[in-house]
């Protein structure tokens, strides 16, 4: 059974790697943010803006709550705050092998430089917050994950490269 979970601060390459190994496995994938815009007919900053986080996060969880158990393989990539609540990361463990690509800050800020759809990084002083979620995340995802993905300084296919080694031997 081929059940791999991608988790992660946003910029961590998530998607970009979780479409390549779906690939590679020719495996269904799925991205948690996308499933969610699709159900609710409005963007994830749309979501955040008329309803606040809270209510997305409830979406989150309901999300895993349903979705997964109908199926044998796939590559799930999980938005960057859905292990914050401790249900999901239960859930996650439970889903399949959870895979936390970890990033430093400087790596957020470059990859994500001008990106304006993400709510977490609008306004002011967007290094202090990136450090700040960094700081607060890092613990639980690295609490929800079977193993830890080091993606500063890499690109996807050396990603793609290390999930495969690893997944192998789980």
């Amino acid at each position: 059974m081929n059940r791999i979970i991608l988790i992660g601060f946003m910029g961590a390459g998530k998607t970009t790697v979780g479409k390549r190994l779906a690939k590679r496995l020719a495996i269904p994938f799925f991205d948690t943010d996308q499933l969610i815009e699709k159900q609710e007919g409005m963007t994830v900053s749309r979501i955040f803006e008329e309803f606040g986080e809270p209510r997305f996060r409830e979406l989150e969880t309901r999300l895993l709550q349903t979705r997964w158990t109908d199926q044998e393989q796939w590559v799930l990539s999980a938005g960057g705050g859905l292990p914050l609540r401790d249900e999901n990361r239960k859930l996650l463990k439970q889903a399949g092998k959870v895979a936390y690509l970890r990033v430093q800050t400087d790596t957020v800020l470059r990859r994500l430089k001008g990106d304006t759809s993400r709510p977490l990084l609008q306004g002011e002083d967007v290094r202090g917050r990136v450090d700040a979620l960094l700081s607060c995340r890092g613990p639980l995802y690295e609490e929800a994950a079977d193993f830890v993905v080091d993606a500063d300084g890499k690109s996807p296919e050396d990603i793609l490269r290390e999930l495969l080694r690893l997944t192998d031997t789980l």
